[in-house]
């Protein structure tokens, strides 16, 4: 910590504050006003802590390489505002005068595609905060929260009568205002996805400023693209089946619309292959036909990582790079993630808190199937489309992160996508099942 970050963060955090204060009446009503501002201040005590634990708790890691890396090309436009600039306006490999002079002081920018991206945000945060670390954590917060509250609001659009149920799922959830806060690919990419589903709503639901919406969803991918481009992949093809569930549900003939819908199914299922596969075109780490051996690969590396320095691996069976086996172990995949590590497996105090909070999940989804029953859950499920991306995006999302991970540690930061759509996908569940048997005759 430096004394850049012990004068400017106040600064910077009451300019953030009045900014917000300044936004509430816009994007606030009656109901979730008093929401606003706690979940922006859980956003940045998350980003704060998670600084300070990187810091003394685990002695470094990604968040102080984004740092480091952007402080030094910070530096070479102090020292030389036109090097600073061909720098960031150098593409990953190439070879100009300025990338050929600094090249061999980063590991990261200009050299691995990912992490380049985060790298040039923080050079921007860098140049509006004095390269202050806790100045740019805020700023990661702020930009996460934007789209975790859009997110939240177009829940409330779905279903207002859950409007309590839904902050806490969506705002207040321990690991994903933690994780999901700080100077990380994880802020940007769970902001993203907020935003891209707002989009979605308002502009293939509701039908409001289609164009507005289009651009906003486009430009909102772009980190997602750029950095976890599998959490669009995981997305596009129920968020695409929702949309023509939801339009075949408002034709109002039911013969036309038995027609249709196997039409408009197909229609989104050729629209999300087309976009998973152009997504992924040319990338060796996430191209369809290279997915399985890439996952083994990560998977062996991160169990090997944790055996060797944490003790916090899990093992669900055997993966041999095939998309077969992926299928094979994917319920399991499906249950480490949404429901360990179990407290016995818990080694460090951030793995019991972990599994703590994978245990409010573990009861509160038997209660739901208990409650409603488990058949009319399903039932449920299938026929209300806002379930159907909720559920379908959570599982694969779980499928593909618990295959992939092997490691508690990196776990739970990276399912923090699937939370808030399988907690509220759970609430609505609950909420339409209670609807129902309040309706049955005494």
């Amino acid at each position: 910590m430096s004394l850049n970050d012990i004068i400017l963060t106040p600064i910077y955090l009451g300019i953030l504050y009045i900014i917000a204060f300044a936004l509430r009446s816009k994007v606030t009503n009656v109901y979730t006003k008093k929401y606003y501002i706690p979940a922006l201040t859980v956003k940045f005590v998350g980003a704060i802590a998670f600084g300070l634990i990187y810091e003394f708790y685990y002695h470094g890691g990604d968040t102080s390489g984004y740092y480091a890396e952007a402080n030094r090309v910070y530096e070479i436009f102090g020292n030389n505002f036109s090097e600073g600039w061909q720098l960031m306006t150098t593409s990953v490999g190439d070879t100009s005068a300025a990338t050929l002079k600094y090249g061999g002081r980063f590991t990261w920018f200009t050299h691995a595609p990912t992490e380049d991206y985060v790298v040039r945000l923080c050079v921007v945060l860098a140049l509006l905060s004095f390269s202050t670390y806790s100045v740019m954590a805020l700023m990661f917060a702020a930009m996460s929260f934007s789209g975790m509250w859009v997110m939240y609001m177009t829940f409330i659009k779905i279903r207002p009568q859950l409007y309590k149920q839904f902050a806490t799922a969506v705002l207040f959830i321990p690991s994903v205002f933690f994780w999901g806060s700080g100077v990380m690919k994880d802020s940007l990419c769970i902001g993203a996805l907020g935003w891209v589903f707002y989009c979605f709503y308002r502009g293939a639901i509701e039908k409001k400023n289609i164009l507005r919406s289009t651009i906003i969803g486009f430009l909102a991918a772009t980190p997602i693209i750029a950095t976890k481009v599998y959490i669009l992949l995981a997305f596009l093809p129920p968020a695409l089946l929702w949309v023509f569930n939801e339009n075949s549900a408002r034709i109002s003939n039911k013969g036309l619309r038995m027609v249709a819908k196997p039409f408009l199914l197909a229609i989104g299922g050729g629209l999300a292959f087309f976009a998973a596969t152009n997504l992924t075109a040319g990338d060796a780490r996430f191209d369809v036909e290279e997915i399985g051996e890439r996952s083994k690969i990560t998977a062996d590396y991160l169990y090997a990582t944790s055996i060797a320095q944490e003790g916090s691996a899990y093992n669900i069976g055997q993966l041999d790079g095939s998309i077969g086996s992926m299928v094979k172990i994917s319920p399991q995949a499906i249950v480490v993630t949404l429901f360990r590590p179990f407290l016995w497996e818990a080694r460090n105090p951030i793995m019991l808190l972990s599994a703590l909070e994978a245990l409010f999940y573990l009861f509160f989804t038997a209660r739901v199937l208990y409650r409603t029953g488990v058949a009319k859950s399903f039932g449920i499920i299938g026929t209300t489309p806002i379930l159907t991306l909720c559920f379908v995006f959570s599982l694969i999302f779980a499928a593909s992160v618990g295959i992939s991970s092997s490691n508690f540690g990196t776990l739970v930061r990276y399912k923090i996508p699937l939370l808030p759509f399988y907690m509220c996908g759970l609430l609505i569940t609950e909420d339409i099942g209670r609807l129902v048997r309040a309706r049955r005759p005494a």
